[in-house]
């Protein structure tokens, strides 16, 4: 039985712990054996093997030192080879890594590990982080040093990882020195978006196949039973959904949107700092696992509202077309390629009056003029039964070419 493991930030919990799980899930179904490795913070029950590299509280020093020194991923040496000693116990076929920043592991120690052993290895980038010597996003920075060299970072405190320093050069050096030491690599960026700048990076080295992220089309169907989530009144139900709201995901839309008294504004995901600073107008729910409760908001809304500006590929787009639900959202990054004219409106980042325009447009025409078009389009695309597989097949092709 061939033997996959697992690197993420969290287990079975937000976006990209599910991802992980449903890979395992349908890597079990093909006779794969899989080991999850993960951090401590972002946790829900799994059904896989799984090994928790640290604690809370030493994540928690970990990003301390990040902050402090600008050394993100550069921590918990002990830890990490406490793993690397499980992972040469386990002797993987393959190793599949997803996000390996996190304050979770040291990666330096991880790959020489990998590039010792020879093991075979996936790489599904969910951000840009392992091509940049600091951020994990610079889309709206207008920067384009990672092409080359990364230096004089000007947005360290900007968005995550933050630090107080600039070690942006060195981080940058290091990284390309670690992250191009393995031999047999597969970048799997989740996006077409993703892939052009994978293809202008360091990481251009390597073989580069795109696999969008899927999702449990039985959990996120159109819900007729949404009593327990429906909006105050008959107003027009705009949504937004997100796991850490911050300018970057929209607030300040959501904030100007609240002010039409013809709008119901719900934002799914609010934390209890950012509570207090929105308007009574909004509807706020606090972030949850839950699926099933997701699904009946996505279901109850007549229109997704996704104005992000960083962004690779947001699996909330997926979630509200696989409700039947349109999305309206900003030309950032990947979000628009899930995205046609029969399913939403994709419209100029930062395009308040444009965003408006297109709310009204999907309110004149009506939701039922999208939903069938959001379900067909989610069924064809978007399964995660069908994305997974991929993977699945991937693994197939790089143990049989490696047994060549």
């Amino acid at each position: 039985m061939p033997k996959i493991i697992q690197i993420n930030t969290a287990l079975n919990c937000g976006s990209h712990g599910r991802i992980v799980e449903q890979i395992s899930r349908v890597a079990a179904d093909r006779g794969f054996d899989t080991t999850i490795v993960h951090g401590a913070r972002y946790l829900n029950k799994s059904q896989f093997a799984d090994i928790q590299t640290t604690t809370k509280n030493q994540e928690r020093l970990n990003g301390v030192r990040s902050l402090l020194f600008d050394a993100h991923g550069l921590g918990l040496k002990c830890a990490t080879k406490s793993l690397i000693v499980k992972m040469k116990e386990i002797k993987p076929d393959i190793v599949h890594l997803h996000n390996i920043h996190g304050y979770y592991l040291n990666y330096k120690i991880l790959f020489d590990y990998l590039a010792e052993s020879g093991v075979p290895v996936v790489w599904t980038l969910h951000d840009c982080w392992s091509m940049t010597g600091h951020c994990s996003q610079f889309e709206n920075y207008n920067c384009d040093k990672w092409k080359t060299q990364c230096y004089d970072c000007q947005h360290l405190m900007d968005w995550y990882p933050k630090s107080i320093i600039d070690r942006s050069k060195r981080n940058f050096e290091l990284k390309k020195q670690c992250f191009t030491s393995v031999k047999n690599m597969t970048i799997v960026p989740v996006s077409h978006w993703l892939e052009d700048v994978v293809k202008q990076s360091f990481l251009a080295k390597f073989p580069i196949k795109v696999i969008n992220n899927g999702v449990d089309l039985s959990l996120f169907q159109p819900r007729r039973d949404t009593s327990n989530v429906s909006a105050i009144g008959a107003k027009f139900t705009i949504l937004g959904v997100a796991s850490n709201w911050d300018d970057d995901k929209g607030v300040k839309e959501f904030v100007q949107l609240s002010q039409n008294p013809d709008y119901q504004v719900i934002m799914v995901g609010v934390n209890d700092k950012l509570s207090k600073r929105l308007p009574d107008a909004i509807i706020k729910v606090a972030r949850t696992n839950s699926q099933e409760e997701l699904a009946k908001y996505y279901s109850m809304a007549d229109v997704f509202v996704n104005p992000t500006y960083k962004d690779t590929f947001p699996t909330t787009n997926l979630e509200a077309l696989a409700c039947g639900t349109p999305v309206i959202t900003y030309k950032t990054g990947g979000s628009p390629e899930s995205i046609t004219p029969e399913t939403g409106i994709v419209v100029e980042k930062g395009d308040f009056g444009q965003l408006c325009e297109a709310i009204e447009t999907i309110r004149k025409n009506g939701k039922s003029c999208y939903s069938e078009s959001c379900r067909e389009r989610a069924e064809k695309f978007y399964n995660k039964d069908d994305r997974f597989k991929d993977y699945i097949d991937l693994y197939e092709n790089i143990l049989d070419n490696s047994h060549v």
